[in-house]
């Protein structure tokens, strides 16, 4: 059934739709395939769950299809019915939904969407207030906090800098992690690193590697300032940390002051705790 100006659903029973292969046994690696374009699919990414359905049908990216149970449709008809004439939403049951992708869809529903063309650093860079740089982050859940709290701290005008290392953060679970905030903030893969740094210095940015070392500046001290115009707060993946690399193309090296006995904080907590006394006024 199609209504006028609205999707087509699809009632599916045969599990050999054609429409349903991109949904097909969903492993770990079939998002990392689909980045690097292997597969043909155009660059595809899926969202997982309400929250972060919701979030790509109201963003930028184009939804190429929707796989949903008909307890789930009822509850999410007035986003569903408002996608493009012609998106087709395919209703399962949850077993039938569950016999496609290979795993519980206790969630209830699943969006296809179109990744588009990759934004240039250079673009992401000239339109952004406050930058995220990452590196090493290669667990999903923390790639997908760590876009949660920026979004909740971090100014307008926020984007993020994936450097080498990092976790695809269109992969489902950082989508579902980040609460569907990924799709909201402009982000970029540095491909020259640590060279891209310097890219991000020269734009204006104030670049600030967050580690836990002793010699480090308070963030205490940091945050007591007035914030930079432009702020890039990098941080690097738990135990490692940043690379001395990175850590000597920053402006300053800030630690955050801890009691005695620990170390450091979870990656997401100790960027969450960065940009609170950087970006949010008496934060810290």
């Amino acid at each position: 059934m199609t209504t006028a100006a609205g999707p087509q659903f699809v009632h599916v029973e045969d599990l050999s739709h054609p429409g349903l292969e991109p949904y097909r046994d969903q492993k770990d690696a079939w998002l990392r395939v689909q980045r690097e374009g292997g597969t043909g699919l155009g660059g595809l990414f899926l969202a997982e769950g309400e929250i972060v359905a919701r979030e790509l049908f109201a963003s930028r990216f184009r939804v190429r299809s929707v796989l949903v149970t008909p307890t789930r449709l009822l509850s999410m008809r007035d986003a569903i019915e408002a996608l493009p004439a012609g998106t087709p939403v395919y209703v399962a049951e949850r077993g039938v939904a569950e016999g496609i992708v290979g795993f519980d869809m206790h969630r209830g529903v699943l969006a296809l969407g179109e990744r588009g063309e990759e934004p240039s650093l250079a673009s992401v860079v000239e339109g952004a207030r406050c930058l995220l740089v990452l590196e090493g982050l290669s667990n999903h859940d923390n790639v997908g906090s760590l876009y949660r709290s920026l979004s909740a701290l971090g100014p307008a005008g926020s984007a993020v800098v994936l450097g080498p290392g990092c976790a695809d953060p269109f992969y489902r679970k950082s989508l579902r992690v980040s609460m569907g905030h990924v799709l909201r903030l402009p982000t970029a893969w540095a491909r020259d690193w640590p060279g891209d740094l310097r890219v991000i210095e020269e734009a204006g940015f104030r670049t600030v590697a967050l580690t836990p070392e002793a010699g480090a500046v308070s963030l205490r001290e940091v945050g007591s300032r007035c914030p930079p115009e432009r702020l890039a707060l990098m941080v690097g993946a738990e135990g490692p940390g940043l690379t001395e690399a990175a850590m000597s193309a920053a402006t300053v090296r800030v630690r955050i002051p801890m009691n005695e006995g620990v170390d450091s904080l979870n990656v997401g907590v100790a960027a969450a705790v960065a940009l609170a006394g950087l970006c949010v006024p008496g934060g810290v």
